[in-house]
């Protein structure tokens, strides 16, 4: 069964109710719009959460910590409440009168005190009577709307965590130390390249410009914010733009540049243009190089590099993916995506996941990224993202940018320094290839 709750919707209702998750019981579109229906899905399961979906396109419900049944009678909950979303911010109304929390009735859906009943009378409709142990606003909740398009229930289970981490990975400030000595020692395995060029390619908002900050902090011993990075629903960056880490204020540059570009966008001549993407790869762009999803990259335009050498092309490319955001990725957006990793396949191109946001979509991460690999969410999320792009699961690197802090967190430099060394190892095999192909043409030679 496919969920019509985004999974934005699900972590902001989990986040009310602590280190969970939900799993879908009941959905009426599926098993019916009858009281039977339901009762034979979600009795004896809680807690749960009943969403209503109307014709006005609003998304509402209710939680209760009681098990549903038929016994006709109310059933007290002190900590039942009614909710709605407005946009992605989610409207909660308290129960007022607890002991009237919820009542169990056999011919109907989930029925909140005398406020809120879903798939009433067994029909796909809603009963809304503000003030009968719950106060809201019907116009807020609704929008006076009683016609239900679906209705879902979840039970709430407590978030999983592994037994054993299914990585490895060694959460040690000695570790943390080797790994940066690492990447300031590293030197691709051919001579004409001094420092790999990866392409940090994603959609807006995802963190492109976010990870090189939070790279160049690492190395920096604090945090910084050189590249323009926040929330916005189109681009902030609007410049290719190449950037250099140092390892140290006064330190020599690293073994390795990140490429930044335009956020991705679903609609068309909108966001980053596929044919600039090839100019990108190509290493045709110049540092600097201002985007026009309206007109891509031509051979006559300022700084334009006719004659790129190997060192002035990309050796890596690294899609950055929000971890909140893979459930509701837009098809549009998809298929850009399928078209870029099919283009990038036919050069030969390594190419990773990069999955930012861990700690936002897990609560279990949240408390501590070390959870990371324990989390059974994060993993399903990897699964799902590598099905999605098109990249094995071996491919998808998770990894929490610095955002808000102001002290670097050593957990989430291993996290990152962990997904840079992945990136050199995939340009070496990239090189690899290269020389390989050399080899082949002398021998013909």
């Amino acid at each position: 069964m496919n969920s019509m709750l985004t999974r934005s919707q699900q972590r902001t209702i989990c986040s009310q109710l602590g280190r969970v998750k939900l799993q879908l019981l009941y959905k009426a579109s599926i098993h019916g719009f009858t009281g039977a229906a339901f009762h034979q899905r979600c009795d004896n399961h809680g807690p749960t959460v009943s969403v209503g979906f109307n014709t006005s396109g609003y998304v509402f419900g209710g939680y209760t910590k009681q098990p549903f049944s038929q016994s006709g009678q109310y059933v007290h909950d002190d900590q039942a409440f009614l909710f709605t979303f407005s946009g992605e911010k989610l409207l909660k109304y308290p129960v007022t009168h607890p002991v009237y929390a919820v009542k169990m009735i056999a011919n109907s859906g989930p029925y909140f005190g005398e406020a809120l009943v879903l798939v009433n009378g067994s029909k796909a409709v809603v009963y809304s009577n503000p003030g009968n142990y719950y106060n809201f606003n019907a116009a807020e909740m609704h929008n006076n709307d009683l016609n239900l398009t679906e209705c879902e229930v979840y039970q709430v289970e407590e978030t999983t965590e592994l037994e054993r981490p299914w990585r490895t990975i060694i959460w040690e400030s000695e570790k943390r130390k080797e790994m940066m000595d690492s990447i300031k020692i590293y030197k691709p395995t051919v001579r004409s390249v001094s420092q790999v060029q990866v392409l940090l390619i994603g959609p807006v908002g995802a963190g492109k410009s976010s990870f090189f900050n939070s790279i160049n902090s690492v190395f920096r011993g604090h945090v910084t914010s050189q590249a323009i990075a926040g929330c916005s629903t189109t681009s902030l960056t609007t410049q290719f733009r190449s950037y250099s880490l140092k390892a140290g204020r006064e330190g020599k540059p690293l073994p390795i540049i990140l490429c930044d570009t335009m956020g991705l966008e679903e609609s068309i001549g909108a966001g980053l243009d596929i044919d600039d993407i090839s100019s990108i790869l190509k290493g045709h762009l110049p540092d600097r190089y201002q985007f026009n999803p309206s007109a891509p990259l031509h051979s006559e335009a300022h700084g334009y590099c006719k004659s790129p050498g190997l060192k002035d092309k990309i050796h890596c490319v690294a899609y950055v993916i929000d971890a909140c955001k893979i459930s509701i990725m837009p098809t549009k957006l998809e298929e850009k995506l399928d078209a870029i990793r099919r283009k990038i396949n036919l050069m030969g191109i390594p190419q990773l996941v990069l999955l930012t946001r861990v700690d936002e979509a897990c609560p279990l991460v949240s408390t501590d990224v070390r959870n990371v690999y324990k989390s059974g969410y994060i993993k399903e999320l990897m699964q799902e993202v590598s099905v999605r792009l098109g990249v094995p699961l071996s491919c998808v690197v998770p990894v929490k940018n610095y955002s808000e802090e102001l002290e670097l967190d050593p957990n989430c430099d291993i996290l990152l320094l962990s997904a840079v060394i992945q990136m050199l190892r995939f340009a070496d095999n990239y090189f690899d290839e290269i020389s390989d192909q050399f080899s082949k043409i002398e021998c013909k030679e």
